[in-house]
């Protein structure tokens, strides 16, 4: 029988190697993007359509990603979704024009969405709600270390070979986890609740029920007005570094290293504090309200980054509002397996992530069309600083006081 106390650190572990793996897989597009750009004849268009057909499939294939998850279980289905991202990766190296680049990041969407619903939902399967918040913001730390990665890795890669052979090398490493998780991972065997949480009712929801839950809602517009900050970050903060600072491909390591650098500690910390005041005696619900409401005021100051012209007072804002997003997923996450049932888990991750991606395909656009027309970064990063107070605002409307329970059907929407 496995010790529910130590194995759970393992599929963490485990956890955390995948989401680090989609970041690099995701981010060697926009690591080289000035490259790309130059050797292609790219617009900043021509870039946001090539991301947005990214956003496209991702916020398709999260939204039935999730309903088929939960219904295939997270061991196969997280191998699977691996498996075929992996073989995306290596696609990449035979992409050669816009529209080849469109259909290759399409493919790498649609497959990429498996990764969190699968991930929530194993951390539902092995972590008890009071610990959920610091879990999830550890393995969630794998969304920064990839990116710190991304950089030092590709441009070393990129530099002395080939975009062909930069694309296979990374796909890699993804179909050696595959083979670690079939071999490990698991279903616990013992109860993972703690005593005196109230629990979820476990039972099958239909998609109708589901949809008209609280939580759901609360969810969705958490993630439609926070997400799309994120990847405007994963995608613009390359090319914003090289118009503000004049930092080429080769110097981009260092800036980029500090600013995720800096997110980890926000995703930690985040989690680590949910926790520690559930052990002063707060409850979780109180306890995420107010770590999530530190979190969403941590990227205001983040505006000024657009006006500032010192590069490591830029990258200080940008680090501590990557900061603030990272320690916001951490608990915004744990918000549905507190308030659903396992077996919905991943179906609502889903379709608050495609609420995210959605966010994100219209943020690509408009930052498209913004700095072709104004080269400005400007308004972009006064609609990141404020997002979070949006959202926060939203999810504590929507999000109801109870678990889902029989005698709670009323908190429906």
């Amino acid at each position: 029988m496995r010790n529910n106390k130590s194995f759970k650190w393992v599929v963490c572990a485990l956890l955390f190697l995948a989401v680090t793996i989609l970041y690099v897989d995701r981010q060697f597009l926009s690591v080289l993007a000035p490259a790309l750009s130059d050797k292609f004849g790219w617009s900043e268009s021509d870039y946001a359509n090539i991301v947005i057909s990214y956003q496209i499939a991702y916020a398709v294939g999260v939204f039935g990603v999730g309903w088929l998850i939960d219904r295939i279980g997270t061991r196969f289905g997280f191998a699977i979704f691996m498996v075929l991202w992996s073989l995306v990766a290596m696609a990449h190296g035979w992409a050669a024009s816009v529209a080849a680049f469109i259909v290759v990041r399409f493919a790498l969407g649609l497959t990429q969405a498996g990764c969190f619903p699968c991930a929530i939902k194993s951390a539902a399967e092995w972590f008890p709600k009071s610990e959920r918040a610091f879990a999830t913001g550890i393995f969630n730390t794998g969304s920064m270390l990839g990116p710190i990665i991304a950089p030092l890795a590709i441009i070393a890669i990129y530099s002395k070979t080939s975009w062909m052979f930069t694309a296979i090398v990374l796909g890699i490493p993804g179909l050696i986890w595959c083979v670690i998780w079939l071999i490990k991972y698991r279903l616990p065997q013992e109860p993972v609740e703690d005593p005196g949480e109230e629990d979820v009712l476990e039972k099958n929801l239909s998609f109708g029920e589901v949809m008209r839950y609280r939580a759901t809602w609360a969810f969705f517009f958490g993630k439609l007005f926070s997400d799309p900050v994120w990847w405007f970050f994963l995608y613009w903060l390359p090319k914003f570094l090289d118009k503000q600072h004049n930092i080429d491909i080769k110097q981009m390591g260092p800036p980029l290293v500090t600013i995720y650098a800096i997110t980890i500690l926000g995703s930690i910390g985040a989690g680590w504090l949910t926790r520690f005041l559930v052990k002063r005696g707060m409850n979780v619900r109180s306890s995420r309200r107010l770590v999530m409401l530190v979190c969403a005021l941590l990227p205001v100051p983040v505006i000024l980054a657009a006006f500032t012209g010192n590069l490591w007072l830029g990258v200080i804002l940008i680090g501590i509002a990557t900061a603030g997003h990272a320690g916001w997923m951490a608990n915004l996450f744990s918000l549905v397996s507190d308030a659903f049932p396992k077996s919905a888990v991943a179906s609502v991750t889903g379709i608050g992530t495609m609420a995210g991606a959605i966010g994100g395909i219209f943020v690509a656009k408009v930052a498209g069309w913004i700095l072709d027309a104004t080269g400005s970064y400007t308004v972009l990063f006064v609609m990141s600083g404020f997002s979070y107070v949006v959202a926060w605002t939203l999810v504590q409307l929507f999000m109801p006081k109870k678990p889902y329970r029989v005698e709670h059907i009323a908190q429906r929407a």
